[in-house]
């Protein structure tokens, strides 16, 4: 356990490793969008249901499910752009930072959203890449993070902001509880080197 997470606060493995997440992460996004749309979208039913306890595996299926192809492009793009940015620190920082999103935006909204409310789509992990990668340089005291995190705060913050405005049909709880969960992973896993680096050779041989 203490071996895993020295490697995931140094960055967890080659950047290329982590491309290949993030990648695989959204072409399952588009394979099951397609199998969805040829089954007229029955897929969507199977999101967060809030405060029901069979909604609650929802928290697992819901970041790949989309109600369109036009919602699932509009995750898409910026997914890529900031997961790609984390993945620099490798697969298991990729992996890391998306289960605490996903888990912490998950249960947030299915314990804040209105009861009953189907919730589905990526873009509380979209909010949640944004606000590691923003938060990240706070802990590091890294002058590259600090500067990838204010870049992305440039891009990435007024579309935060005005994603916390509730919409119709818009689930802000997700995005709120997206935001928090990226500041929560970057203060478990981000506080390490922006490159990986090899253990050494005293560090314990326990592994989970």
């Amino acid at each position: 356990m203490n071996r895993a997470l020295k490697q995931l606060r140094a960055g967890g493995g080659d950047a290329h490793d982590g491309f290949l997440v993030v990648g695989l992460l959204v072409a399952v996004m588009w394979v099951i969008e397609v199998v969805n749309a040829l089954d007229s979208q029955r897929l969507d039913s199977d999101g967060i249901i809030s405060r029901h306890l069979s909604g609650l595996p929802g928290i697992l299926s819901a970041p790949f499910l989309h109600v369109s192809f036009a919602h699932l492009i509009g995750n898409t793009i910026p997914f890529l752009v900031l997961g790609f940015v984390i993945a620099f620190g490798g697969a298991l920082q990729v992996i890391a930072v998306t289960v605490i999103v996903a888990l912490i935006s998950g249960l947030g909204t299915w314990l804040v959203a209105a009861s009953g409310t189907d919730t589905i789509g990526a873009s509380g992990v979209v909010f949640g890449y944004a606000t590691f990668l923003m938060a990240r340089g706070i802990f590091t005291r890294g002058v590259l993070q600090i500067a990838v995190g204010v870049l992305v705060a440039v891009v990435f913050g007024g579309a935060l902001i005005l994603s916390l405005v509730p919409h119709p049909g818009i689930s802000w709880q997700g995005h709120l509880f997206g935001a928090i969960g990226g500041v929560i992973a970057a203060r478990a896993v981000g506080s390490g080197k922006w490159k990986s680096r090899a253990p050494s050779a005293n560090e314990g041989q326990t592994a989970t």
